[in-house]
């Protein structure tokens, strides 16, 4: 229903849509002479904007390619295209892509609508809201130009931005991580509403010139913006020249631009989601099409090695498929206190990590975990437990499990891609004296292992179809007998020593954060799975 929706709106739509679209076309030819090489060459660096003296200069700008350093925005509608829509949407948005090439900028209005229709028709308000906010950010904030943000970040007064964009793409990050005031964007139209309200891929007005003009006299009244950054790249950025007091050019020089490094973000950058590792420009993203088949037929070699192969001969076999496994340490602890199983205390990077530890010790042992879904639990190689979440049951399971042998477990509770820890729950260190933690950290170079929400049971899949993968293990010492709760630390205490021991060992910044904050900013739940009632144990 909500389909045929979409294409009745559609064909109402049509005729005035090209009506605009010519008009719009017609606008831009005749400012073509504004946006000129000459006129923008005039324009002195943004490196020589110096702000001192001025009380809360406000700023206006363009989002691509000025505070951007890349100057298509193909990658980010192919994000949403991917991640919001799937790899039937993906194809057809980088099938598009021979088109949008002949088109080039001058049609640049009539390229952002091929793009905007491909990657938002028929899908849903709420799956594009979360990837502007989980997904989006991350690659935004890997191509903030350095130099541009310094301006940015440096005005104190009202700040705008003025994108063709839509603004539902890129609103949350501008306000959330740079502090915009206003963003103002194109306008997407919907169908229904609540939870079944869908986007029909048609824009309502806010990609011209002469609207771009509009919001910035609407914004500013009388008194122009004191600075406006323009580029080379921008097709519209002599609306900044006329509309702005000051403007720079962020791209004067030839060489190439600076993007702004990790530890000056805006604000750090910890949880994020999405499979994609990678800004998908058309040529990464015609190469993942092409290894898509082979990626699978290496993921089922690389499981059935993991599944059917002895742990000592998977070691030696698997790097052969371009699996890296790396392992440091392997400590030989001593059982104390009549406990029989090693207690082994690890970061949480990927599904995979009880596996591999397993594989690096050479022999069985158990995971828990307070939450697997049930295809999970089913295709696990190694046995799993899952806890209740009532503390006295969960420790007398615990218990019941180490005395019976080795017990892995993730403190944090979920994963994190980025190196940061998330706070460790306290509850193993009550519970074991004889502990070894183990520092794991992983690389992809195509698909992420993880996600928040999508289908848990395919993490694993997509980490094992990469090119390249590697895992790294680093076993650390035991835990001292002085440093565990039978010598008077509190759980806290062990748990907080463990914590700081795996970011130093890892070169990661230990964080407060939990699972309950990952889930809700990137899926918009608590991130616990049902447990079904099930007859296995």
């Amino acid at each position: 229903m909500a389909l045929l929706k979409i294409a009745a709106h559609w064909l109402r739509s049509g005729s005035r849509e090209a009506k605009k679209l010519k008009s719009y076309t017609q606008l831009l030819h005749k400012t073509s002479s504004f946006r000129s090489l000459q006129v923008l060459s005039l324009c002195p660096s943004v490196a020589k904007c110096s702000l001192e003296g001025r009380e809360s200069p406000s700023i206006a700008c363009d989002f691509q390619s000025t505070l951007l350093t890349t100057r298509s925005f193909f990658p980010f509608f192919m994000l949403l295209a991917f991640e919001g829509g799937g790899l039937l949407r993906a194809l057809l948005l980088l099938l598009s892509y021979p088109i949008l090439l002949v088109l080039g900028h001058n049609h640049h209005v009539l390229s952002l609508r091929i793009m905007t229709f491909i990657s938002f028709c028929g899908l849903r308000k709420k799956d594009v809201d979360l990837v502007a906010r989980a997904v989006l950010p991350k690659f935004f904030l890997e191509n903030l130009d350095a130099r541009a943000y310094q301006v940015w970040a440096s005005c104190k007064g009202k700040k705008v931005v003025v994108t063709g964009a839509p603004r539902v793409m890129v609103e949350w990050f501008l306000k959330d991580y740079l502090g915009a005031n206003e963003v103002a964007g194109a306008e997407m139209k919907v169908v229904g509403a609540g939870a079944w309200c869908f986007f029909t891929g048609l824009i309502d007005g806010g990609l011209g010139v002469a609207s771009k003009h509009k919001v910035i006299r609407d914004i500013f009244g009388e008194a122009k913006p004191d600075i406006g950054l323009v580029s080379f790249g921008n097709p519209h950025d002599h609306i900044f020249l006329s509309n702005c007091k000051q403007t720079y050019l962020v791209n004067k020089e030839k060489s190439n631009r600076a993007t702004l490094p990790r530890e000056k973000y805006p604000k750090p950058l910890i949880f994020h989601d999405g499979r994609l590792a990678f800004l998908p420009t058309p040529a990464s993203m015609l190469a993942l099409f092409l290894w898509l088949p082979f990626g699978l037929f290496l993921f089922f070699i690389r499981a059935a090695i993991g599944h059917l192969l002895p742990y000592k001969l998977a070691k030696v076999i698997v790097p052969l498929t371009g699996l890296g496994l790396r392992i440091d340490g392997l400590p030989l602890p001593t059982t104390q206190n009549n406990q029989k199983g090693v207690l082994y205390v690890c970061n949480h990077r990927t599904l995979l990590d009880p596996l591999f530890v397993g594989t690096a010790i050479n022999r069985p042992l158990t995971a828990v975990t307070y939450s697997l879904s049930p295809i999970s639990e089913l295709i696990s190689p190694i046995k799993t437990a899952r806890l209740s979440r009532d503390r006295k049951l969960d420790a007398a399971k615990i218990i019941k499990l180490l005395n019976e042998g080795d017990l892995v477990v993730c403190p944090e509770g979920t994963t994190c891609r980025e190196p940061y820890l998330l706070r460790f729950s306290a509850l193993f260190a009550e519970l074991s004296e004889n502990m070894v933690p183990v520092a794991i950290d992983t690389n992809v170079d195509m698909f992420y292992g993880t996600t928040a929400s999508g289908f848990k049971f395919l993490d694993p899949v997509f980490f094992l179809m990469n090119p390249r993968p590697e895992y790294v293990l680093r076993f650390l010492s035991p835990v001292p007998a002085e440093m565990t709760c039978a010598a008077g630390r509190t759980a806290m205490e062990v748990a907080n020593g463990i914590q700081k021991k795996l970011a130093d060992a890892l070169g990661f910044e230990c964080t407060s954060l939990t699972r309950k904050d990952k889930y809700l900013m990137l899926a918009g739940n608590e991130g616990i799975v049902e447990q079904r009632n099930s007859r296995r144990s």
